[in-house]
């Protein structure tokens, strides 16, 4: 019955049937409205050209149940009501069509999509001394960003690799991109030289052609036994790395390269630093900088000045303190990780 569309059309005309004899022996338990709650169930396991015949059933239905009762016709308002339902299921089923799919196994998809993203931001395990707190959240909390993170470490755990994105548009419009963008750099990461990734990563971007194909992207390797970071962006908010010795904050600006998805042969240039004990390094979204009519800088000013009264005091989730702190709006989707060495 789940995968023959003609018998499942049967099955749900017998309960069309039903109604008709329910409606003339007991027509206050099977008023007319009733009918919507048939026209979700046809909608919800029925292809689209089923679904129009079902609803020539329905209509029959109803028409035999006015007419053997000896009744007056619905009255306007359900009959709207009813016509009104037909039309929002038969624009579920179209959409449903598109992608293939039938029932509830299109939700499922996305929701094994989305657990595969958030798989693809666990943290590998890390060596003595070393942190990484990661904040991701989605503009007005849906359940896709157009932020997402990607994490991996080499065999023998000597080296970390994080790339932070933040893909063109927003939330559930985002969605999609993120899903193959990080499906992307997850075959990337540790496959290939560093100085690699964010260039094939453009040609992956490129590749796709989409309409708002471009994207940023901060990508940090790191040797955990010496500290030694390898740092380069693609058109993405410069890093922050705080010095333990001093207690002062220091944003990067010397490894800034172009838009991912927008130059066929762009440069992106490496800054190297090194985190020593008591260090940290920060990398965000411009979620969590911009503000509409306002300046970027003042907006990396604002999380720095909310990363120093945070970092620096071992406080536990102190990347959720931060991002507290900046009081972000919530119709951008925000990302924060905060790398620390004690």
């Amino acid at each position: 019955m789940a995968t023959s569309q003609p018998a499942l059309l049967a099955g749900l005309t017998v309960i069309a049937a039903g109604y008709t004899v329910g409606a003339v022996l007991l027509p206050t338990w099977f008023p007319a409205a009733t009918i919507s709650l048939w026209i979700m169930l046809g909608g919800f396991f029925l292809r689209l050209r089923y679904l129009i015949v079902y609803y020539i059933v329905l209509a029959l239905a109803l028409a035999a149940a006015v007419k053997l009762r000896d009744a007056a016709p619905p009255n306007p308002g359900v009959i709207l009501t009813l016509i009104l339902a037909g039309v929002l299921v038969l624009g579920y089923a179209r959409g449903r069509e598109r992608v293939g799919v039938q029932g509830n196994l299109g939700d499922s998809m996305l929701v094994d999509l989305r657990e595969r993203l958030l798989a693809q931001a666990a943290i590998p395990p890390l060596g003595p001394g070393w942190q990484v707190e990661t904040v991701l959240q989605s503009a007005y909390g849906d359940s896709f960003s157009g932020d997402f993170l990607v994490a991996s470490g080499s065999p023998d755990e000597a080296w970390l690799e994080i790339v932070l994105v933040d893909v063109s548009d927003k939330g559930q419009a985002a969605g999609t991109r993120s899903l193959l963008l990080s499906g992307a750099f997850g075959g990337l990461l540790g496959s290939l030289p560093r100085e690699q990734c964010l260039v094939e990563a453009n040609r992956y971007l490129l590749r796709q052609r989409w309409p708002e194909g471009f994207a940023t992207a901060v990508h940090v390797a790191i040797d955990q036994a010496t500290g030694t970071y390898q740092l380069r962006c693609a058109g993405h908010p410069p890093a922050a790395h705080y010095h333990g010795g001093d207690g002062r904050w220091r944003v990067v600006e010397s490894a800034q390269g172009p838009l991912l998805g927008v130059v066929s042969r762009p440069q992106f240039p490496v800054h190297v630093g090194t985190l020593h004990r008591g260090d940290a390094l920060l990398l965000y979204t411009d979620g969590l900088v911009e503000r509409r009519g306002g300046d970027i800088v003042l907006g990396i000013d604002r999380l720095v000045g909310a990363a120093e009264r945070v970092v620096g005091q071992g406080l536990a989730g102190s990347a959720d303190r931060i991002v507290a702190g900046v009081r972000a709006a919530v119709d951008d989707d925000r990302a924060l990780v905060l790398v620390t060495r004690a």
